[in-house]
């Protein structure tokens, strides 16, 4: 499973926009969207983290790989 912090979503309408968009994604499976942990998961089958980063952005959130908790990289 890969991942992305995703900012600004702040209802479940903001939810199914991120699941919408990632979803459409040729490969992406498995879409999970979560607005209490801020983030998206998929299973990475032919779509790559830059495509999903690219259509959360399209549709006006900000996407970025989550922070390790332990080392801040």
């Amino acid at each position: 499973m890969k991942k992305l912090k995703v900012d600004g979503m702040h209802c479940q309408n903001c939810v199914k926009a991120v699941t919408e968009a990632v979803s459409a994604l040729p490969g992406a499976k498995g879409v999970v969207v979560s607005l209490e942990k801020g983030e998206v998961t998929w299973e990475e089958m032919g779509v790559g983290i830059e495509e999903v980063k690219a259509a959360i952005e399209d549709i006006g959130f900000d996407a970025s790989e989550p922070k390790c908790c332990c080392c801040k990289k």
